[in-house]
């Protein structure tokens, strides 16, 4: 399942502004919330409702740790330089190759994974985000609901995820895009909030510190991509091109503003140089990598090497892709090579050595989710289930709304026989996938287990009337 293009003009994707006429510096700021008919704590749930949608259907949601939690540490720095840094931010990827990055409602924001791979600067990427982290700080989207009267949550809710189920023999999406039809074309960006989310995505730029010029280089680009599409250009291009009265609009803003070098971070490099090397056919993308690095085609020979090193274990050539890993293993330090070298071990047969691997990287990295991830799976492959569960316990008390350390605490409970513990966990699971009565029925299971104790089951119970109370507000909400 994609991001359809309707969609895409809905999410306020950064490649799909329209062209400002003038320069945006002049513009009020249009963040005021005090007339909205959508307030922010109902923008949230929408954008919860639609981001639990792309969790469960959504084939082209890429949930890789390492890219993710990089890009929420860079999206982060520009929500703490941003007009509204207590605004709770998610950012996600989405894989696909075509350069494209989009703003839910509530701080929800989707980058294309070939969004990462093109830009040629940290710099770059990061004015994507800030452009659209202005649109969820300024509440375009509930501006524009406002601006057509009353438009309720649910209403909202149901025409953004009618278009992400993109399935027209569905019934229940194809009533909520009937209902839906009638607004849909009101929903268009205007030229004003584009404008505005230039304006205040560059200062956000400028203030976390990144080079400014970026901005204006990667709109070049782009406009270079549109025009070598031609008469093939996806629609959004076709649509809404890149001009140069934008580029101009950006470069008026940068005069005056002293130049600044800022280097890329080596988690950047890293991160670009893995998504590049899980990009197209194995073989022939490991043959680029190879003949790039070979020809020096590279900003940081450390990420080039890394990435020729992951593209070789791709291609299931671990040996090599140890070799290659090797020395930047005496050199450099950081949780991206050690979770490599402990997944080059794996494929080598050797889980042992790949458990050790991650267990010391543990000591240097201990927060390191990918890291812990990685070790809690291959602590369950050994059958070291108790050490495994004790360590999912460890992480979700950092982390109590993560997803997937509940998936590997089911499994392990599993594993051990643990029914009531398994099927709690399971609840869980489904709980944060926004499916309920998935979640009670696995509650009721666990009652049945017969193998919990009395502080268990009472807990059961407690957590089962919970989620009967929520499902029954749902169900009411949707009315």
């Amino acid at each position: 399942m994609r991001i359809s293009s309707l969609l895409v003009l809905l999410a306020t994707p950064f490649v799909l502004t329209a062209v400002p006429p003038v320069l945006a510096d002049g513009l009020p700021d249009l963040g005021d919330t005090a007339q909205l008919a959508l307030t922010p704590q109902m923008e949230r749930r929408v954008g919860e409702s639609i981001m639990r949608d792309i969790r469960l259907h959504d084939s082209t949601y890429d949930d890789d740790p390492e890219a993710t939690a990089y890009l929420n540490v860079l999206g982060n720095r520009l929500v703490a330089a941003s007009q509204d840094a207590h605004q709770d931010f998610e950012f996600f990827l989405e894989k696909d190759p075509t350069l494209n990055a989009f703003a839910l409602p509530g701080g929800y924001i989707g980058v294309n994974t070939g969004t990462i791979v093109s830009a040629q600067s940290e710099s770059e990427l990061a004015a994507v985000l800030a452009h659209e982290i202005a649109h969820v700080t300024q509440h375009h989207m509930a501006r524009m609901a406002s601006n057509q009267g009353k438009l309720s949550t649910a209403a909202l809710a149901a025409m953004v995820l009618a278009i992400l189920a993109r399935n027209s023999q569905a019934g229940s999406a194809a009533a909520a895009i009937g209902q839906a039809g009638a607004i849909t074309a009101q929903i268009g960006f205007t030229r004003e909030y584009e404008r505005e989310a230039d304006r205040i995505g560059f200062k956000t730029l400028q203030k976390a510190g990144f080079d400014v010029r970026a901005m204006p280089s990667f709109f070049e680009r782009l406009q270079k991509a549109g025009r070598l599409y031609e008469n093939n250009a996806p629609a959004y291009l076709r649509t809404h091109p890149i001009t140069s009265e934008r580029i101009a609009d950006a470069e008026n803003r940068i005069q005056g503003v002293p130049y600044k070098q800022t280097p890329d971070s080596l988690e950047f490099q890293l991160v670009r140089a893995k998504l590049r090397a899980g990009q197209g056919d194995a073989r022939d993308t490991l043959a680029q990598l190879e003949s790039d690095f070979h020809d020096k085609k590279y900003s940081n020979e450390t990420a080039a090497r890394y990435g020729v090193a992951v593209a070789m274990l791709r291609a299931e050539q671990p040996a090599r892709a140890a070799a290659e890993l090797a020395p930047l293993l005496r050199t450099t330090d950081d949780p991206m090579l050690v979770g490599l070298q402990a997944r080059i071990k794996k494929a080598s047969g050797d889980e042992k050595g790949a458990l050790a691997v991650l267990q010391q990287g543990l000591v240097r990295y201990p927060n390191n989710r990918a890291l812990n991830y990685a070790c809690i799976e291959s602590l369950q492959r050994l059958g070291r289930n108790r050490e495994a569960a004790a360590l999912v316990d460890e992480q979700i008390k950092n982390y109590p709304h993560d997803m997937h350390l509940y998936a590997l605490r089911a499994k392990g409970y599993a594993a051990l026989g643990k029914r009531l513990l398994q099927h709690q966990a399971q609840a869980e699971v489904y709980v944060l996938q926004g499916s309920l009565p998935a979640a009670i029925e696995q509650l009721q299971l666990a009652q049945k287990s017969g193998d919990g104790d009395f502080y268990q089951l009472s807990s059961v119970d407690a957590r089962l009337r919970d989620l009967r109370q929520q499902l029954v507000q749902e169900k009411k909400d949707k009315k």
